[in-house]
């Protein structure tokens, strides 16, 4: 029986060409899994990681979780296994990924498959806020006064279970429908605007676009029933824009209890193909 093992880690995206390998780009999971292969004593080729959410070139991640399964009859001690973040981080450097935790993962985790929600932070710096140079890779500067109650609206109107594909970048064979839990924004005690966007699963840059919508509606380009429109329509609009990925990190993914890990993650890979509205 193999082995599966937890990972669980954050990193500055800023450097990178997001998750996935890329043949050229540089990108976390490449960086990642070759240092892996090293503090486990494998060949590059034993080691491959499933990822809660593929974070798109310049996104940021707080709290990324992804698993690896060891080649089989491969074991760890108790003190491989003590030790196993520590080299991990040591063959990383500095490349700007942060090593949380890793551990031998409970009986039907599945790092893709098996969480019941996942969320994000944009943040923006807009003409009344403080500008910190402290977080300037992480916030997004806007040169308009945003209206962030007219935002919030949005957020509470866009909420609920829909088909996103006026929201996302298409793939092939791919649903658009995700529920989205909870969209808000608010100030911080600088003044930047800090958007939480939380939903079951997200398909290809809906988080950016959702925030688009809310600065489209936040200057006063569109109505909050314009942009409800557009959600209805299912189609891509050049009314709102995708925002750039600097603001954006995932912050969270939260997973069952263990004995729940295992049914969750059946449930989720049954095509969502309900058309809710």
């Amino acid at each position: 029986m193999r082995i599966r093992l937890r990972i669980d880690l954050g990193y500055a995206g800023t450097r990178y060409a997001g998750w996935a390998i890329q043949p050229v780009h540089r990108t976390v999971q490449g960086e990642l899994e070759v240092a892996l292969a090293v503090a486990l004593r494998l060949d590059r080729s034993e080691v491959r990681t499933i990822v809660a959410g593929r974070t798109d070139a310049g996104v940021h991640a707080v709290a990324q979780v992804c698993h690896l399964n060891l080649p089989e009859g491969m074991e760890l001690s108790a003190r491989a296994q003590a030790e196993l973040s520590t080299r991990v981080q040591g063959a990383l450097g500095s490349s700007g990924i942060v090593i949380h935790r890793i551990g031998v993962a409970p009986e039907g985790f599945d790092a893709r498959f098996s969480p019941l929600w996942r969320s994000y932070r944009y943040r923006i710096c807009d003409a009344t806020s403080f500008r910190n140079p402290l977080f300037q890779n992480f916030t997004l500067k806007s040169p308009y006064n945003l209206d962030g109650d007219a935002m919030n609206t949005l957020g509470r109107e866009l909420s609920g279970l829909h088909d996103w594909a006026s929201f996302c970048k298409p793939r092939v064979g791919a649903t658009t429908i995700r529920e989205l839990m909870h969209y808000s924004w608010e100030r911080d005690a600088e003044g930047v605007l800090v958007a939480t966007v939380t939903a079951d699963a997200f398909c290809h840059s809906m988080v950016r676009s959702l925030v688009g919508a809310a600065v489209s509606v936040g200057r006063g380009k569109i109505s909050v029933e314009e942009a409800i429109r557009m959600r209805d329509a299912k189609k891509r609009s050049s009314l709102f824009p995708t925002m750039p990925a600097q603001g954006l990190a995932l912050i969270h993914v939260e997973y069952p209890p263990d004995s729940e890990l295992l049914a969750r993650a059946e449930l989720t890979r049954n095509r969502r193909n309900a058309d809710p509205d």
